[in-house]
């Protein structure tokens, strides 16, 4: 019988076993038997965005129609309807669409008030975050968390692959925390939402170490190393695949006199200023554009630099890793260095040290060092963290 085997496998006539076909991945939102009876005779609040969908189907309307009292929306930066600029506060309304109250949580208010609180015994959070430290959305899980906490009510998260689900990047210096780095994670942190929320209650980054009663509704058939393309742009200036993968390296040139193409129709895919003129063939040209950017750093005026619309972003999305090449890069082909990181020079700037979450970034740029001298100082700070964070991941 051996014999035979050998000579069958030999000749090719017992096919090899052959491999599993990826099966699509369920969202949280996806999985309506496992949260309805959740919320089934409650009165309920949603914080959601353009990106809460069952299928293709806004989330609002999809549970009111399945008969969920829905007696509150929360938004967060950007706006229920994704209709506000980056970094612009957001008023309260109501939803022309349902009647339902909109709540900003983009404003004066950072957090719901005990007593809309007091009006809802659940509240639901669904929002497509993209894994990176300075994406406020990390921010509005924790506001909404201690609110919860605080009333004794439950938070029923529904889960959503993270599109950057790798781990790098200096950690937070915790003296620089602001509204762009609330947490002692890295860069991209790899997690997804409901994993932070388990690492916020772990760690006890809730005021006074409070725990929420969270109730994750996990993720089917997803890894951390899995593509995922987003249905919906998360926001107004990431409104391609390309942009959202791209966004944790890009960002960090909002520390810089580079812009990143907002006030273009292709932001977070391009880089440039003025002061390439001569250096580089491409260009681009900022304009104010309502609702993603009314004033963008260079506006009406010609940029040259780096189209990256057509990088191939697989291998970089394989190995991991935030690329800083672009930096020491850029930085070097800067005429005027002193101008680089010098944010007096215009208001859309924002601060270096606060977006790498260290001081030592820039100076590190500004040195000449090395990308593998630059890793090197990250440690041993982010194998730490990644030891930690094994604690709280919910996928492989």
């Amino acid at each position: 019988m051996r014999i035979l085997f050998a000579i069958m496998t030999v000749l090719g006539l017992l096919a090899a076993p052959r491999a599993r076909a990826q099966q699509p991945i369920l969202t949280g939102a996806d999985q309506t038997d496992v949260y309805l009876p959740m919320l089934k005779g409650k009165r309920v609040g949603l914080l959601v965005n353009p990106t809460s969908v069952i299928g293709s189907t806004p989330i609002v309307d999809s549970l009111l129609k399945r008969g969920v009292n829905i007696k509150m929306i929360f938004g967060p930066e950007h706006g229920f309807r994704n209709n506000a600029s980056n970094g612009a506060e957001v008023a309260d309304e109501i939803d022309p669409q349902t009647g339902i109250p909109v709540v900003s949580l983009y404003g004066n208010r950072r957090k719901p008030e005990p007593a809309q609180m007091a009006a809802l015994d659940v509240l639901v959070f669904d929002l497509q975050d993209v894994g990176c430290r300075f994406y406020t959305l990390i921010n509005s899980l924790r506001e909404i968390m201690e609110a919860c906490a605080d009333a004794g009510k439950p938070l029923v998260i529904l889960d959503r692959p993270n599109p950057n689900g790798f781990v790098d990047g200096p950690i937070l210096d915790m003296s620089l925390e602001s509204g762009i780095g609330r947490f002692p994670v890295p860069i991209a942190h790899g997690m997804t939402i409901g994993e932070f929320a388990q690492m916020i209650n772990g760690q006890g980054w809730m005021r006074n170490k409070k725990k929420c009663d969270i109730r994750i509704v996990k993720l089917k058939n997803y890894r951390h190393d899995l593509d995922y393309t987003l249905p919906v742009a998360p926001s107004p200036n990431l409104n391609t695949q390309q942009s959202i993968v791209l966004y944790p390296s890009l960002c960090l040139f909002e520390g810089t006199i580079l812009s990143q193409g907002r006030g273009t129709h292709f932001p977070f895919t391009v880089l440039g200023a003025p002061a390439f003129k001569g250096k580089f063939d491409f260009s681009f040209t900022p304009v104010s554009i309502p609702g993603k950017s009314e004033s963008p750093l260079h506006k009406d005026v010609t940029c040259y630099g780096l189209d990256l619309r057509t990088f191939d972003i697989t291998p970089w999305r394989k190995r991991g890793q935030i690329n800083i090449g672009w930096m020491i890069e850029l930085y070097k082909a800067y005429p005027n260095k002193k101008d680089f990181f010098n944010r007096s020079l215009s208001s859309a700037i924002g601060n270096i040290d606060y977006l790498a979450g260290t001081r030592d970034f820039r100076k590190q740029i500004e040195a000449g060092a090395t990308e593998a001298e630059i890793r090197k100082s990250w440690e041993p700070g982010l194998s730490r963290y990644k030891v930690m964070r094994k604690k709280y991941v919910l996928y492989p």
